[in-house]
């Protein structure tokens, strides 16, 4: 017989004396899954940590059962609660011998109440010497034995109530990401912005580059895009007399998957009247500050083995400057396309077609330049032809007022100083989609509507968009975006 024959032989037995177990519990009318409710008082942490206060009190704690050592008249176990995990001491002589019994058959896994009386034992582990151990919910499935040396991510992610229960690392990164959203709503709030909500389904699918989920609406009769950004909806806020105003939510993009993409993932997005892409980089600096203190403790954290520090004032480069710092080339020098494809082809860049400088200007970047901005960078002054919805930069007719905010080579916040120019909208609008019309599927979408909306106005502003899933990565020193996403989009089993 194999080590696997082996291995699911062994499992089957576990399965059905479990089974087993149920089916005699229920038969003695002790069904565990009828229990409603169990009166918990205290957390696992709440009582490691407030020890010297509750020592010999009564106490009430549930969680799941993680290890057990029955040694005749006496045991120990360990439950896992939602704040960490707690010793329980058993004692047939305090339980009493039926009772007693009972919780000898609890299998690992099994979920239980426990009352009892707060002491420390003689080798000075807090714990909870029961009078009562009460059968919640029975286990029918054993827990992996050896989970932190699985290397199969794939079934991580794809049962990830296991991984929380066996992975106190990951549920930590859970509880941190919670933090960090947190941080982002006081921050925010504390700078009198107001949090609003926009919709899912759209009929125009806008405010970013990107191929939308298609849906469709069966009363309305019409097809329904999930939304690929809240730019364009929030910005009709601001010209609703909102003067500041953010989303955090879901955004869709019907796109490839890698470690720094998801085809859900979060975003929060403001806009801020009266001010400019400058303001927005004062504003990204001090958020991204605020959330690593409140998570880390610190403005110098460590991400995959590098130090980022996020406490010094960030740098900060013109497209233009970068470009000619890591590539060697000066596409602001060019007077025609035909120079700049020229230059390009001399420093190696790769393109098709016949480009313009700005589309060049913009390939050079990220082929040469992203992956070396480790510390904090902000970039800045794009290309018009990759920025629809930026203002263009006084004296320039190629550049726009557009950042983007670089940490450890990945791409973290997008700003701009918005376009309140109605004619101008329309017309970047027209040329998005006559390169929609010749087969550019993430090419923006003409929104009539919200021209009309510029038509009545729109002050000066600044808006920018931060990726939250990214954020919590670099707070949290995980590489992948599938480690800081509950439940990752994954293809389905056949």
């Amino acid at each position: 017989m194999s080590d696997t024959q082996e291995k699911q032989q062994e499992l089957s037995e576990v399965l059905r004396v479990r089974r087993e177990k149920l089916a005699a519990l229920k038969e003695a009318g002790r069904d565990p899954y009828e229990i409603t409710t169990f009166g918990k008082t205290h957390s696992s942490d709440e009582i490691i940590s407030r020890f010297a206060e509750m020592e010999g009190d009564t106490v009430s704690v549930a969680g799941r059962i993680i290890s057990k050592r029955v040694m005749g008249k006496a045991s120990f176990f360990h439950i896992l609660d939602g704040k960490g995990k707690l010793q329980i001491y058993a004692r047939r002589d305090v339980m009493g011998d039926e009772p007693y019994a009972e919780y000898k058959k609890f299998d690992i896994g099994d979920i239980v109440g426990v009352t009892g009386e707060v002491f420390k034992t003689n080798a000075g582990e807090i714990s909870v010497k029961s009078h009562e151990v009460v059968l919640l919910s029975k286990s029918l499935l054993p827990l992996p034995e050896k989970w932190h040396g699985l290397k199969d991510t794939d079934l991580r992610y794809r049962q990830r109530y296991v991984d929380l229960i066996v992975n106190p690392d990951v549920k930590n990164t859970f509880y941190a990401r919670s933090k960090i959203i947190r941080g982002i709503r006081d921050f925010l709030d504390g700078q009198g912005y107001i949090e609003v909500e926009t919709p899912v389904l759209q009929t125009n699918a806008g405010g970013a580059a990107a191929r939308p989920f298609i849906t469709h609406h069966n009363t309305l009769d019409i097809d329904m895009y999930l939304r690929i950004a809240t730019e364009l909806h929030l910005k009709r806020l601001i010209v609703g007399g909102f003067e500041r105003v953010y989303e955090i939510g879901r955004i869709f993009r019907n796109e490839g998957m890698d470690p720094k993409h998801n085809p859900e993932f979060t975003t929060v997005e403001l806009y801020q009247a009266y001010t400019d892409y400058k303001g927005m980089m004062e504003l990204c600096e001090n958020l991204f500050r605020y959330c690593s203190r409140q998570v880390n403790g610190s403005d110098v954290i460590t991400y995959q083995g590098t130090e980022i520090d996020l406490g010094s004032p960030w740098k900060r480069l013109t497209m233009v400057e970068a470009v000619r710092e890591y590539a060697g080339v000066d596409f602001g020098a060019c007077e025609t396309d035909e120079q700049a494809r020229e230059l390009a082809k001399q420093a190696g860049i790769h393109f098709e077609g016949q480009p313009s400088r700005g589309a060049l200007l913009n390939e050079a970047f990220e082929q040469k330049v992203e992956e070396n901005l480790i510390q904090p960078t902000f970039i800045y002054d794009y290309p018009i032809e990759v920025s629809p919805l930026a203002k263009k930069k006084p004296g320039s007719d190629w550049l726009v007022e557009r950042f983007e905010l670089f940490i450890t080579g990945r791409e973290l916040a997008n700003a701009f100083s918005e376009l309140n120019d109605p004619d101008d909208q329309r017309e970047r609008f027209m040329e998005q989609a006559r390169k929609r019309a010749a087969g550019d599927e993430e090419a923006n979408m003409m929104d009539e509507d919200f021209v009309t909306a510029l038509e009545y106005a729109m002050p000066p502003t600044g808006g920018m968009g931060i990726g939250v899933d990214r954020m919590v990565m670099l707070l949290t020193d995980c590489f992948s975006i599938r480690d800081v996403l509950l439940f990752p989009t994954m293809k389905p089993r056949e």
